[in-house]
């Protein structure tokens, strides 16, 4: 089940970064993340049961380990591209990345090697019930995983630099990177130690090995969920912010109709937006900003009206509070659209306690609800 479940992870979170590929085809950041998701994506069908069967029965004993390991060098290989691009120009990345295809393309050689130097009977093997005194065997597991060790320590290096460096919603996606990438090193190092005694002849634990084990498959969840946790993060806090401007554009309904029955002219350019645009997250900002700004217009035209009604009932203070103008917006809005004179002097009305459109908004969604 959590096989599965990781499996679908990856796929998710490999699809979401080849959309970003699309869009931004030359970033080299996200084609190093991209690439990566997509070795450690392949890697998966071939290390199930059923998937490593069929790839041998296709090719040969042994052709689904060798390719896993592969592809799981290739991901940590391309993490250790990322943080190169992270730190380099273009053309200095560049040179760095080719530089590190060179123990990338030994590690790939000597376990292919290894591969083949192993007796068929042994190929098809786990680590746990491996024979380590095949020298195939134990050279197969001990290149691969000093590769591994050494990708993660130095991506390992700068996750953390990172880290220290960033603010959320990114600094809390690195320390879970970071800690994932620690549990993977400390794996690493654990199954090469086991790997050189089996391969001397010393027996292990079996704890130890299942332990080993245990420790990685709970660290590569936790890395993909590092690597998703910032745009999650963002997207969640933009669909938030989404549903925030939708609720308000609908409680401002009651004061805009009141206000463009009588002002028509004061509404900006709609068009025809499509149903895509009616949910998509700017068409429901656009309409937020639009109606803010077509309700205070009203005010702003309506206010000596506002004033004189205001007037008749007491002295004027200077500003019509909420209840006093939600109490006679209505009648002005009448007395405006009838023709009777008014002072051509604007008057401050539900005006907001601060300097933002936000502060403002919420004045007039106050004023909304009392009318």
């Amino acid at each position: 089940m959590l096989s599965a479940l990781l499996g679908v992870v990856l796929l998710l979170a490999l699809v979401w970064n080849i959309a970003r590929l699309v869009t931004s085809p030359t970033d080299k950041l996200i084609q190093a993340v991209s690439f990566c998701l997509l070795c450690a994506t392949l890697s998966f069908p071939v290390g199930t049961r059923g998937g490593a069967g069929f790839v041998d029965a296709l090719i040969g004993e042994g052709t689904a380990k060798l390719l896993q390991n592969a592809f799981l060098l290739g991901a940590v290989f391309f993490l250790k591209c990322f943080f190169i691009h992270s730190v380099s120009d273009r053309e200095t990345g560049r040179a760095r990345v080719r530089a590190e295809l060179v123990p990338l393309g030994i590690t790939i050689l000597v376990i292919t090697a290894a591969m083949a130097a192993t007796p068929q009977a042994e190929r098809s093997h786990t680590y746990a019930a491996a024979s380590m005194r095949a020298d195939g065997v134990a050279v197969f597991y001990l290149t691969a995983g000093l590769y591994l060790m050494y990708a993660l320590a130095v991506a390992l290096r700068w996750t953390v630099r990172y880290a220290r460096m960033s603010g959320r919603p990114l600094v809390t996606g690195l320390w879970l990177i970071a800690g994932a990438l620690t549990a993977m090193v400390s794996a690493a190092a654990v199954r090469e130690v086991l790997t050189l005694v089996r391969w001397l002849g010393g027996e292990v634990p079996r704890p130890a090995i299942l332990g080993a084990k245990l420790l990685l498959d709970l660290a590569i969840p936790l890395f993909v969920i590092g690597v998703l946790y910032p745009a999650s993060a963002t997207r969640w806090a933009s669909l938030r912010l989404w549903w925030h401007h939708r609720r308000v554009y609908r409680r401002l309904a009651p004061l805009w109709t009141a206000l463009n029955q009588v002002f028509p002219e004061d509404a900006l350019h709609r068009g025809h937006p499509s149903w895509r645009d009616s949910l998509s997250l700017r068409g429901v900002h656009r309409r937020y900003y639009r109606r803010a700004i077509e309700c205070r217009d009203g005010l702003v035209r309506i206010s000596p009206h506002l004033a004189l009604l205001e007037a008749e009932e007491h002295p004027s203070t200077g500003e019509l509070a909420i209840e006093s103008t939600a109490r006679h917006l209505r009648a002005a809005l009448a007395a405006y659209a009838a023709g009777e004179p008014a002072p051509s002097q604007a008057v401050p009305i539900a005006l907001p306690h601060g300097d933002s459109l936000e502060d403002d908004v919420r004045q007039l969604a106050l004023l909304a609800d009392a009318l």
